[in-house]
């Protein structure tokens, strides 16, 4: 038996109309008898091509508005009926029941209608019945039947055609494989949306999530690894994999997520704010009244490892915050939006990956990260949560002043994007030392102490960058060795969640070094 099967008749039924017109056109002239339901009918009549409605070729009428209307033996007779077996082609006869050879769906925009804020009812209108069951009817009848359920295949079709008279069976089974991943995402937004509605704390006792595919990664990690770029569609955040690529070099998996570390953070702030990135922690973060101010006080807490990072703006980036950024090597930009003349200056270093999102993502957006472990997945809820200074409990004898309370708000929201453990120290709205991912708080802490000598040589100063600064531990101190490392570097006054059985002691050490020193209650882990 041949493979290719020519394209008689074609039930079109879309919700969205891109490409419709001319490719029922070419269908048409090629001989193609149209069947359609309710607007995509009218879009083809009123393009001057015939059509015959469902309710016609079925004999019964839509009811229930237009609820039921595809949802008929002789819709899914002509799509399931397996062309040379006996008793199906008998069925069909004697229920009069004619194939369809090409079925062409896309369904209800139930994310569309969820992500602009519809009520429930809306959104439970907005679920598509009719055109998932048609198309997995075709996809499993794929040894006869194409099925389509994305605009971006017309011409690919039309192409088929034109080859082989009609489709062969490998582009059928590519089209079906399409097709069952894309009822399986529509019905997996449906169930966490569903879920979410009835109680949106809970986990569910069964979970799935999907994505579409944005594009194929040059490699993963490593360049033995492959990898890919998967959008979410229910879940649309201003980031890293859905900003607008404006120039630069293809973009890698590690830059995607260092670039997403990296905005997250700025997303933070409301002042002006740079965060400079390396390997998905900081190597500079500050806040000022513009992004060159903020940009070069973020690059001052640790020029070394800033060489090849990734920098996030908050911001419009401006000619001036260009300018600077392009003295260095730079491998990705990104920001809400980018200024022309900035573009043009950036366009003198044409490998750099500049990156426009249009917006900010929303910081207090309850969301959830998934993360896979061997047999599964870990999931968990973002950690959207911030301290004020209201929040703060003094556990000192002396109280931090003003000053040191602004930088320990904002060292603390720092911190909570650093690998654990994590230590930062800062001054004046800027991190000056940072010590990440390390197995013990004290090497953290040190070694942000370090950095905070280096950057001074670098800078030509003998006194280190962390003097008269603040250090924010993301944990409590489980000893005094941690406390008493920062105070050697200069810090102040501290600020940490509490809650070690060694509290007392960290509080005696520093009291007896005149530190001010405050309790969170909140922790912020990242591993």
């Amino acid at each position: 038996m041949s493979t290719s099967i020519p394209i008689l008749r074609a039930l079109i039924s879309v919700s969205d109309k891109a490409g419709l017109e001319p490719l029922a056109r070419a269908l048409h002239e090629r001989g193609v008898e149209i069947l359609s339901t309710g607007g995509t009918a009218r879009t083809l009549r009123d393009s001057g091509l015939p059509v015959t409605d469902v309710s016609d070729h079925t004999g019964f009428p839509e009811i229930m508005d237009g609820r039921v209307k595809t949802l008929h033996p002789t819709i899914h007779g002509g799509l399931l009926g397996v062309r040379n077996d006996p008793d199906h082609a008998r069925a069909m006869e004697t229920h009069d029941i004619v194939p369809i050879d090409l079925l062409i769906v896309t369904l209800y925009p139930f994310a569309q209608t969820v992500a602009k804020g519809a009520d429930f009812e809306t959104c439970i209108e907005n679920i598509d019945i009719g055109g998932p069951a048609m198309i997995r009817s075709a996809a499993k009848n794929h040894a006869f039947v194409t099925v389509l359920t994305d605009p971006s295949d017309y011409d690919s079709l039309m192409s088929e055609i034109e080859t082989h008279g009609g489709t062969d069976l490998a582009f059928r089974r590519r089209m079906a494989a399409k097709a069952f991943a894309h009822t399986a995402l529509y019905d997996s937004m449906i169930s966490n949306w569903f879920a979410g509605q009835i109680d949106r704390s809970a986990f569910p006792d069964r979970l799935s999530f999907g994505g579409v595919l944005k594009e194929t990664l040059r490699y993963g990690e490593n360049p033995h690894q492959a990898a890919a770029l998967y959008l979410d569609p229910a879940a649309p955040r201003p980031g890293a994999a859905t900003a607008r690529q404006i120039q630069g070099k293809e973009i890698s998996y590690n830059n995607i997520g260092d670039t997403d570390a990296a905005f997250e953070l700025v997303a933070e702030f409301d002042e002006p704010s740079v965060a400079i990135i390396k390997h998905a922690n900081p190597c500079g973060v500050a806040v000022a009244e513009t992004t060159l101010e903020a940009y070069e006080k973020a690059l001052r807490c640790d020029p070394v490892s800033a060489f090849g990072g990734i920098v996030a703006l908050n911001r419009t980036l401006d000619a001036p915050t260009a300018q600077a950024i392009i003295k260095r090597l730079c491998e990705v930009v990104i920001a809400p939006a980018i200024a022309p003349e900035a573009l043009d200056i950036l366009k003198t270093k044409p490998n750099i990956r500049v990156l426009e999102t249009g917006a900010l993502p929303d910081r207090s957006a309850a969301r959830r990260i998934v993360a896979p472990v061997a047999g599964g997945f870990l999931i968990q809820d973002a950690d959207t949560a911030r301290v004020l200074a209201t929040d703060l409990k003094v556990v000192t004898k002396r109280a931090p002043t003003p000053q040191e309370i602004r930088d320990m708000i904002f060292g603390f929201t720092v911190v909570k994007h650093v690998k654990s453990n994590a230590i930062v120290y800062a001054r004046g709205g800027a991190s000056v030392g940072i010590g990440a991912g390390q197995m013990s708080r004290v090497d953290a802490a040190l070694i942000a102490a370090r950095k905070a000598q280096d950057a001074a040589r670098e800078a030509g100063e003998t006194t280190p960058l962390s003097a008269g600064s603040i250090v924010a531990s993301d944990a409590f101190f489980p000893f005094p060795d941690g406390l008493i490392a920062a105070h050697e570097a200069g810090a102040t006054a501290a600020i940490q969640p509490g809650g070690s059985k060694k509290d007392p002691d960290v509080i005696a050490t520093a009291d007896e070094r005149g530190m001010a020193m405050v309790f969170t209650g909140l922790r912020h882990f990242q591993h």
